[in-house]
């Protein structure tokens, strides 16, 4: 184990020093890579992908036992760069099923939300044409309380984004929105790490009791 550990830091150090030559997040994918050649990814999972607050959600495969789950988010990035990278962090799994939370990052220099929703369009569509049959779940965009003033671009991204999916088949948008405001709608500090933007365990349990139903059964 330990000269597994020496080997996979190694390879680490490695894909960082060539990062500076190549896209946005590129090492990210690479150690993914030699993480999977260590430790054999499970077979046609549900495949989970998109930004930090997939990443960060650690204890996703015990909340979701019973279902052959998988976590290949990055953090940090936006759309475009999960759809530069389907072919290395979707693809190769075989998933059975696609969920989906990308957008947040978007939002930070995007105009309005019309320009998240047609990034999002282009990678959805970039999905179906490599894997035309798998169901894919799109998990809304949050309203985190450290970008209370990209409301609005969320807001409109998100309704975007969930007409867009009801023309699609094998699709499913999956609305924790609502979820994570009070009863007079304002948003929840509470369900946030001291950043106002990462979640705690509050507010994954709220993210799982409402994907749980959208997942295909095993």
């Amino acid at each position: 184990m330990r000269f597994l550990s020496v080997v996979l830091l190694f390879g680490i150090l490695s894909v960082q020093a060539d990062a500076q030559t190549h896209p946005d997040f590129w090492n990210d994918v690479q150690v993914i890579k030699q993480y999977d050649k260590i430790y054999a990814p499970p077979k046609n999972p549900i495949l989970f992908t998109g930004s930090s607050s997939i990443r960060l959600w650690g204890n996703l495969a015990e909340q979701f036992r019973g279902y052959t789950v998988l976590n290949r988010g990055i953090g940090g990035a936006v759309t475009r760069d999960i759809d530069r990278y389907v072919e290395d962090i979707i693809l190769p799994y075989k998933p059975r099923q696609i969920v989906l939370y990308i957008g947040e990052n978007d939002i930070l220099k995007a105009p309005n939300g019309d320009t998240v929703f047609v990034a999002f369009q282009k990678l959805f569509q970039h999905i179906r044409a490599v894997l035309p049959d798998v169901p894919v779940a799109y998990i809304s965009i949050k309203p985190s309380p450290s970008r209370a003033q990209f409301l609005p671009i969320v807001t409109r991204a998100n309704e975007l984004i969930r007409e867009y999916l009801a023309t699609q088949t094998g699709t499913g948008f999956i609305d924790i929105y609502p979820l994570m405001l009070d009863k007079k709608g304002n948003m929840r500090p509470e369900l946030f790490r001291e950043d106002k933007l990462h979640m705690k365990q509050e507010g994954y349990d709220l993210w799982y009791k409402k994907i749980r139903p959208f997942l295909i059964k095993q």
